[in-house]
């Protein structure tokens, strides 16, 4: 493509091609939204401090655009993307053609210093770059606000937003800036990209020396960076020192400084924005096709493919029910007899300990795979069947209840019985802790019915009713399976 526009412009070596130009807009376009994006998930977690700037983006991205596009069209002579892809922004000369290609070739220093941004270039470029796309953002969302409420509405909306014989001078405007959303605007941006086709098919085969008719306006043209630029900008971006002079005082070294803020860390921070700003785009937009894009599934799948997970070890739990899959007698009838039978027998091992209190924790047996249709708690068929963050399905009403720490079964152990209140068994025989000592040793009745369990166990409030591990967000932390 470059080969081509050098034949077409008599081999213009500086004349930046329009794919150039397209691809520098698009990167443009994309900072946008990724900042606002990464601005949105910082707000998540500090809402307190970041709320208002969020609610006010367009405002705060057009000063910092402002700023650092200032740096870049007086030190590089050219936009922020613009420089990311070695493009600048020269005037046009008011001669004939407009073009001095023996003094381009003689002369570069010179040619240049004579065609770069003066300080009212700058300003226009500047109100190019960034208060058009500005306007055009605040312009788009409004027109999205309320061309949709006329959309809906339908002839409603006429009578709802009528302007009121009282109106105020507020209201007027108001009611007028809405009448040029729905009627003029649409025509107004409709001129607008037509405007931009036809400069961009004129640049294309070189009819006009302006790829924008903003910058037709403003009498400036997109070039290519040359030799004579790039030491021009080695020589700008060079540290001053200041000179030497026996009996001078020392330079400040502490970067607090207003000297050295204004003298060289301002400088260097925004020289190296033109690095890592797109370089953090391009691997924004990397991420977000990786987890989009089917690619990325099927290679995750195909690594999975070969692995073969043990089952979980769940502490304070005997091997038995840790790895119900792989007990030997799962396969025998007196397996599946025994296991029914473990559901209404006390557990017979050390109960989980909780780690801030050293209590032993109420839970309740894991269920096996001739038993895995019935709730643990309950010991009846799951209805609504509800996942903790342990993996262990329950009905929803017991689970809910056992977190919250007010089910029967956990009312009923604390006060001092067996815990016989969810699954419809008596005292003692529905698989809690039904004897407990003072221990955990499970010494069966021992001290069953002694009175009250608090200050010696936990109810498992706030925990899993199998595991015993905490549910991290409480009741919030549970999730309905849907079958």
């Amino acid at each position: 493509m470059e080969f081509m526009t050098s034949l077409q412009n008599g081999f213009d070596e500086q004349k930046s091609s329009l794919f150039e130009l397209l691809s520098e807009q698009q990167l443009s376009a994309l900072i946008p939204p990724s900042l606002r994006y990464l601005l949105a998930l910082a707000t998540h977690r500090h809402p307190r401090y970041l709320l208002r700037i969020l609610n006010s983006f367009d405002e705060v991205y057009a000063l910092l655009s402002l700023v650092v596009e200032r740096y870049y069209l007086r030190t590089y002579g050219g936009g922020f993307t613009e420089n990311f892809y070695g493009l600048k922004r020269e005037r046009v000369l008011r001669v004939k053609g407009g073009e001095i290609p023996r003094a381009r070739l003689g002369a570069a220093d010179q040619v240049r210093e004579t065609l770069r941004l003066r300080r009212g270039d700058v300003w226009k470029n500047l109100a190019v770059l960034v208060a058009l796309p500005y306007l055009r953002r605040k312009l788009d969302e409004s027109y999205d606000i309320h061309a949709a409420h006329a959309t809906v509405l339908g002839p409603a909306f006429g009578r709802r937003d009528g302007l009121p014989p009282d109106a105020t001078v507020k209201q007027r405007l108001m009611y007028c800036y809405k009448w040029f959303l729905r009627n003029i605007y649409p025509s107004v941006n409709a001129a607008y990209y037509f405007s931009l086709l036809a400069f961009n098919l004129a640049y294309l085969f070189d009819g006009s020396k302006f790829s924008s008719p903003f910058l037709w306006l403003i009498g400036t043209r997109m070039r290519r960076m040359g030799e004579a630029d790039h030491r021009a900008i080695a020589l700008a971006t060079q540290p001053k020192l200041p000179p030497s002079r026996p009996g001078a005082r020392l330079a400040p070294t502490s970067l607090l400084n207003p000297r050295v803020l204004g003298q060289t860390v301002y400088p260097r921070l925004l020289s190296s924005l033109r690095i890592l700003l797109p370089t953090s785009i391009f691997a924004l937009k990397f991420l977000e096709w990786w987890h989009a894009s089917d690619f990325a599934r099927q290679l995750s799948r195909k690594a999975a493919e070969g692995i073969e997970l043990p089952p979980p070890i769940i502490s304070g739990l005997p091997a038995s029910q840790s790895h119900p899959q792989r007990s030997s007698a799962a396969s025998s009838p007196s397996a599946s007899l025994s296991a029914e039978k473990s559901l209404i027998q006390p557990h017979s091992h050390k109960p989980p300990i909780a780690t801030p209190s050293l209590l032993p924790i109420l839970t309740v047996p894991a269920p096996t795979p001739s038993t895995s249709p019935l709730c643990p708690i309950c010991l009846s068929p799951i209805a609504t069947p509800t996942a903790a963050q342990t993996g262990y399905v329950f009905c929803y009403t017991c689970i809910y209840k056992w977190v919250g720490g007010s089910h029967a079964r956990q009312v009923a152990f604390m006060e001092g019985g067996g815990g016989g209140g969810g699954g419809g068994g008596s005292d003692g025989g529905d698989g809690v802790w039904a004897g407990e000592g003072s221990d955990g040793e499970g010494r069966e009745g021992q001290d069953a019915g002694q009175g009250s369990r608090e200050g010696r166990w936990e109810s498992g409030r706030g925990r899993c009713a199998v595991t015993g591990r905490r549910v991290l967000g409480g009741t919030e932390g549970l999730r309905r399976v849907m079958v």
